[in-house]
């Protein structure tokens, strides 16, 4: 059925502007399978695609894949070998694991709801609720939900954080595949405050943005053999605990206009994408 509505959405992209183009989100989001391809990202972060995705097992040694109905565990290789060294990391740190959001569609793709970004399979949310020691059933995966560490001002962490929170995100800031991590500002102070002189160069990857209060982002860089794939910039020089991080504690940033946090911005088109993309769901 959904390979049907995919080819009628298609056959309406492709007639032209007698008829409406439908959201790129209404294709991708369709998509319930990977392609049969060699992996390969294309395009952007938030702009682009994935060939040839694997899925994340739904349960393994140190992670426990959540919300497995909306069908988001797939991605790029690197991006599942991570998952799979930061959930043996966070067991050493005394976690048992790590509770695994969302990674990217079958295809990668827009998103019908949520994210912006996830779009080429190298973007990962890991749950800021410590996992408990034995696996979950898929019906509690999709009725439980993780915590929330910042307090109602957003100013700070709230009794809910620990050391280990800390600990896990300078592991997975510390793995070279790694090209920054989104946490709530009130998360990126803490750590700039909690972390010694001599131990701060891992901190320019940890980015202040908004939300991000009860999961962590972690964006991989493009793989080196990824011809297609579009890295972001790198951060700014520095480990971010100066007068720009000041800022987000701000009334500006605080209470932003819609534009601001990018929540204005109309749904992409396949026009909008990458030639490749367009390829992958009209092969």
């Amino acid at each position: 059925m959904a390979r049907i509505w995919i080819a009628m959405a298609l056959g309406l992209f492709l007639a032209g502007p007698v008829f409406a183009q439908p959201p790129a989100k209404q294709i991708f989001g369709a998509v319930a399978e990977p392609s049969e391809h060699d992996p390969a990202p294309y395009g952007s972060y938030a702009r682009g695609c994935i060939a040839g995705a694997i899925a994340l097992a739904e349960t393994g040694p140190a992670w426990q894949a959540m919300r497995l109905s909306r069908n988001r565990n797939w991605g790029h290789p690197a991006v599942i070998a991570f998952i799979e060294r930061l959930g043996l990391s966070a067991r050493e740190i005394g976690w048992p694991g790590l509770y695994v959001g969302d990674i990217s569609q079958p295809m990668g793709g827009p998103m019908r709801s949520g994210h912006r970004s996830h779009q080429i399979g190298l973007d990962v949310d890991i749950w800021m609720r410590r996992p408990g020691p034995e696996p979950l059933s898929r019906a509690r995966r999709e009725q439980i939900g993780s915590i929330s560490v910042v307090a109602p001002s957003r100013r700070t962490v709230n009794a809910s954080w620990t050391d280990e929170h800390g600990a896990v995100l300078r592991a997975a800031a510390l793995d070279p595949t790694v090209a920054r991590i989104f946490v709530n500002p009130a998360i990126k102070d803490r750590l700039c405050r909690d972390t010694a002189a001599d131990d701060r160069a891992w901190l320019r990857k940890i980015r202040p943005w908004w939300g991000h209060d009860a999961h962590f982002h972690v964006r991989l860089n493009c793989p080196a053999d990824a011809a297609g794939c579009q890295d972001q910039a790198p951060p700014p020089p520095g480990d971010g605990c100066d007068d720009s991080l000041a800022w987000w504690f701000s009334d500006e940033a605080l209470n932003p206009k819609p534009s601001a946090s990018g929540t204005a911005r109309g749904p992409l088109r396949m026009e909008d994408l990458p030639a490749a993309c367009r390829a992958l769901v009209n092969r």
